[in-house]
């Protein structure tokens, strides 16, 4: 699983570099000591301990998935604003959910709700390919710059009612949902690969619980998580505009 790496994390998963050459004057940036602290602060200071999730949030550069003027905050502890009434996630939701996910470094994972693109960033170091819905044009947009910009290209990303999922490219090892529903969309549980994993906000709009579902052998678990308050997650299977 795991092989000696660089950084401040050596136990990093095999073939988790997937940018280009040309792209990682774009990584080294002023900013490494910002993530690095970040993760020791409000990652291994919790309760996130797996090593290639830790070295993809110290590798990412997550002020680049905001706008400048909010730079200097990127690696606070709590979420930003990005447009269109969404926000990114704080570093720490980010890191949870997708260590809940157990990814080993050859899976195809949904992502729904590309949002800023952070999160399918972070996912991008860990498996071999995500594919993710965004429904506002000017989120998703912004944030096929910001792949093309890290050089990640195992990141496929469309606008589209993401509560249908992706269903041309199913069955998924993983999907990741990062904003809030009622319940857990049935196209989701349809495309999710047996065995597979995935990671959801359940509840009302002002308040839900991270559920982990797995699925194996046909059967379904369902496991409550932490609390969070995620956006809505509108759609044909979500929540009404």
């Amino acid at each position: 699983m795991t092989s000696a790496g660089n950084g401040i994390f050596p136990g990093r998963k095999k073939g988790s570099e997937r940018s280009c050459g040309t792209c990682e004057g774009v990584v080294n940036d002023l900013y490494r000591t910002s993530r690095e602290r970040m993760v020791q602060e409000q990652l291994l200071g919790r309760d996130i301990t797996d090593s290639a999730t830790l070295q993809a949030m110290a590798e990412v550069p997550r002020h680049l998935f905001v706008d400048d003027a909010l730079h200097s905050q990127a690696y606070g502890d709590f979420p930003l604003p990005i447009g269109a009434g969404q926000t990114i996630s704080q570093p720490y939701i980010v890191a949870y959910m997708t260590q809940a996910l157990c990814l080993q470094g050859g899976e195809r994972v949904l992502e729904i709700g590309t949002g800023s693109g952070y999160q399918a960033a972070v996912l991008s170091r860990l498996c071999r390919q995500v594919y993710s819905v965004e429904r506002v044009n000017s989120l998703l947009a912004s944030a096929r710059k910001v792949f093309d910009r890290l050089c990640y290209f195992n990141i496929r990303a469309r606008l589209d009612d993401g509560t249908l999922g992706w269903p041309e490219d199913a069955p998924y090892d993983a999907i990741v949902v990062t904003a809030g529903g009622p319940a857990i969309p049935q196209p989701l549980i349809d495309q999710l690969a047996d065995p597979g994993r995935l990671i959801m906000p359940v509840g009302d709009q002002g308040c839900q619980q991270l559920e982990l579902v797995e699925k194996r052998g046909g059967e379904l678990s369902v496991s409550p998580l932490v609390s969070v308050r995620f956006v809505d997650l509108v759609g044909e299977h979500g929540w009404s505009i």
